[in-house]
């Protein structure tokens, strides 16, 4: 597979953002679908109320055109849309909720696990009628573990816990914009290494559709991607891992999300056993902000951590 074979989905996805951006933004807009800020958040974040939110659409528009523009119609490409799309419209839906009902939370906690369990599901048996390899490749030792049927559950746990990692990072403007195209940076080149023409190209259509989306998601933001983005760039970032068999690795790629869901995890825990709060805010990079960082500096500052990671996820599964 040649350079330019993924290139051209990149720079695609990325002008059709550009130019979807000022239509659907104004529609946004004009609807009053504007962000609900929680009372419990930062106080600057206040001033962000009534931005228009949903822009998700905008990446999921701009890449699935792309990818069906440069991609083969085959089950893997069909196995990432399926994640992507679907843990999309999960996110729409609680965007929707929220919107509609001018409230910060949309669907209820079950809600919104039942969709992704769904969404999970479909992928598995995609996966299923694919021969999809039930080994878990382990990095650095030229070892698989033969899971057998217990790959599959532990691969719903591993989508559900990523697209929720990835929505906990979506706080401050332009951060999971940036930190998912350095992740999907990655998996462009590890799809090229392992023959998955599908992956890379998806890849990089995702790559070049957040890129586009961040020049009216940067501080301060015109847009926000909401749900509707957050949970369908970490549904299509865990299928890449699944796909190029990659799972464990993505622990590093992504380990900003990794970080910033254990953030949340540890903050929970330690208030409810202790009484006690281990960061100022959760997620942490709302930690971060309260010990006196600019919004600008904590985004600039993960997205290098997420730069560095990405390198060492890439040394590890022996790319370089």
């Amino acid at each position: 597979m040649e350079l330019k074979e993924v290139l051209f989905p990149l720079g695609v996805a990325f002008v059709l953002a550009l130019l979807v951006g000022p239509l659907i933004i104004p529609v946004l807009r004009k609807l009053k679908f504007g962000q609900q800020i929680r009372n419990e958040g930062p106080a600057a974040h206040q001033k962000k109320k009534g931005t228009p939110t949903m822009g998700g659409i905008i990446i999921l528009l701009a890449l699935s055109l792309s990818a069906l523009r440069f991609g083969e119609k085959n089950n893997e490409l069909i196995v990432l849309l399926v994640a992507s799309l679907g843990f999309g419209l999960v996110g729409f839906l609680d965007d929707y909720i929220k919107i509609v009902f001018k409230r910060s939370l949309g669907l209820t906690a079950k809600q919104k696990l039942l969709g992704q369990l769904v969404v999970a599901a479909a992928v598995c048996f995609l996966l299923i009628q694919n021969g999809h390899s039930t080994d878990l490749p382990l990095p650095l030792t030229g070892y698989s573990l033969p899971l057998g049927w217990l790959y599959y559950p532990l691969i719903v746990l591993f989508m559900l816990g990523m697209t929720n990692a990835v929505n906990f990072t979506d706080g401050l403007d332009g951060l999971l914009s940036g930190t998912s195209a350095i992740a999907f940076g990655a998996f462009i080149i590890i799809a090229m290494k392992f023959h998955h023409p599908e992956t890379a190209i998806f890849s990089a259509a995702m790559v070049g559709a957040v890129l586009g989306f961040l020049v009216y998601n940067a501080h301060p933001a015109k847009v926000f991607m909401g749900d509707t983005g957050s949970l369908g760039i970490g549904g299509g970032l865990a299928a890449a891992a699944i796909l190029t068999k990659s799972e464990v690795v993505l622990f590093i790629i992504g380990g900003i999300f990794i970080i910033e869901i254990l953030s949340v995890v540890i903050q929970v825990v330690s208030f409810k056993t202790r009484g006690k709060r281990v960061f100022k805010m959760s997620p942490i990079h709302h930690h971060f902000e309260l010990s006196g960082w600019s919004e600008w500096r904590v985004v600039i500052t993960f997205w290098a951590v997420g730069f560095l990671l990405a390198g060492l996820g890439l040394y590890l599964i022996e790319v370089f």
